[in-house]
């Protein structure tokens, strides 16, 4: 009975989801983008990662609860300007008791005041789609209903995106042109964050232990990054997660990182010849990004836990400088 119990609960939310994305490729935003302003001056540094899929701790296929708790208090103690939330913050979007697990496992979060800027996960949007995003915008209210929205801090700007919906064209596809076309000329970096990647080694086709590929609207999303990036004076770079892993790719010019390691249980890599970092290993992991003038370095630290404590590692650190035009002119 139990089991039988179990397998409606899933198909249930399967078709919840499965709505939500019908649904979802053809809702606009339900208020007008917020662009938010965060006082901080370079240098200063904060944290990417996400796929966390908060959940009764007790439940184990859901998540690692222990890596998960782990990672929020070592972010903690960073103390970081802000953090950037990839999405799937809750294995369910419409179940208010995983949103009380994230409540109560984030709170040292709000005791040290970190603003917390997320982007929507298919996870975030199980279920009912209305009570997904009451659960989502009430605990995220500087958003005001917005699925995507810009953060200005310091000298970069953070474009967060909803990948329910297709990010080049739409309102949402607008908006992003728009803000791309507009960039205040002391911008030196841009993020764009956003929880399906555009690139990624892992694959669909994984039999064992889960993945997925890169979809075509994201494809789409990186060309137009990537011809971009050839004509412009910033640097674009890109943060996504679904995959449970990390990995960091580049292409013409454009840094994208793959930041799934918040807890969700990691999916095994077939990581391509020509894929920057190299891992066979279960990467649970935060990314560091630490920012200065004219230059960022982007550091993973990841979290082993299988000798039974807790060792951390750097096993990968990339240093991003502006393009060189902007570079020169800078020091002129």
């Amino acid at each position: 009975m139990k089991t039988c119990l179990r397998i409606f609960a899933v198909l249930a939310v399967l078709a919840g989801t499965a709505c939500t994305r019908s649904h979802s490729q053809m809702q606009t935003s339900a208020a007008e983008p917020v662009a938010l302003q965060l006082q901080v001056s370079t240098p200063f540094r904060f944290v990417a990662y996400g796929d966390s899929r908060f959940h009764d701790p007790k439940d184990t296929e859901a998540a690692n609860p222990v890596v998960r708790q782990m990672l929020v208090q070592a972010i903690a103690e960073v103390k970081p300007a802000f953090i950037s939330f990839g999405g799937d913050i809750v294995y369910n979007g419409y179940d208010v008791n995983d949103w009380k697990v994230w409540d109560t496992e984030t709170s040292i979060w709000r005791e040290q005041k970190i603003p917390v800027y997320p982007a929507l996960g298919n996870h975030d949007l199980h279920g009912n789609e209305n009570v997904a995003l009451a659960n989502y915008f009430e605990r995220f209210p500087d958003l005001k209903n917005s699925r995507y929205y810009s953060v200005r801090a310091a000298n970069t700007l953070m474009l967060a995106l909803d990948s329910s919906l297709d990010e080049t064209s739409g309102p949402q596809g607008k908006w992003l042109k728009h803000a791309l076309d507009t960039l205040p000329a002391d911008v030196d970096f841009v993020f764009i964050v956003l929880h399906h990647p555009p690139y990624t080694s892992s694959s669909d086709e994984k039999k064992f232990g889960g993945g997925h590929s890169s979809r075509t609207p994201e494809q789409a999303l990186a060309k137009m990054l990537e011809a971009r990036q050839q004509n412009t004076t910033v640097r674009f770079i890109v943060f996504s997660g679904h995959v449970h892993n990390y990995e960091r790719h580049e292409h013409g010019g454009v840094i994208y990182f793959v930041l799934g390691g918040a807890g969700a249980h990691a999916y095994p890599i077939e990581r391509a010849a020509t894929d920057p970092f190299q891992s066979k290993e279960i990467n649970y992991h935060y990314l560091l990004v630490e920012v200065d003038r004219h230059q960022l370095k982007a550091t993973m630290n990841r979290l082993d836990l299988t000798s039974g404590k807790a060792v951390w590692t750097q096993p990968d650190s990339i240093a991003i400088s502006l393009p060189a035009a902007k570079a020169a002119a800078a020091s002129q």
